[in-house]
């Protein structure tokens, strides 16, 4: 997946489940759109959902210092690279 197609995926996401449309990419998203933990969490289902597998705890604690989309599309490239090196934690069916 390309950084254009999580970004389009990401914005799709902000604007459908957070009502937040076009947001900046270096945005603090907790000062300027109140972005708070609750938030986050759905955030990171929606992240899991986009990958197909689930995060592991490992993953969702670094997950807690982004605060722009840009550290988003950057956290969900890295987690894609590590899932394409044989590293994927799948989901029960």
């Amino acid at each position: 997946m390309t950084r254009d197609k999580i970004k389009s995926e990401i914005i799709r996401i902000f604007s459908e489940q957070f009502e937040i449309d076009n947001p900046g990419l270096d945005d603090d998203l907790r000062q300027v759109h109140e972005f708070d933990s609750i938030d986050a969490i759905e955030l990171l289902r929606e992240i899991e959902i986009l990958l197909g597998s689930e995060l592991t705890r490992a993953e969702k604690k670094n997950a807690m210092e982004i605060r722009t989309i840009n550290q988003i599309l950057d956290y969900i490239e890295g987690l894609a690279q590590s899932r394409a090196g044989g590293e994927t934690k799948t989901r029960p069916a």
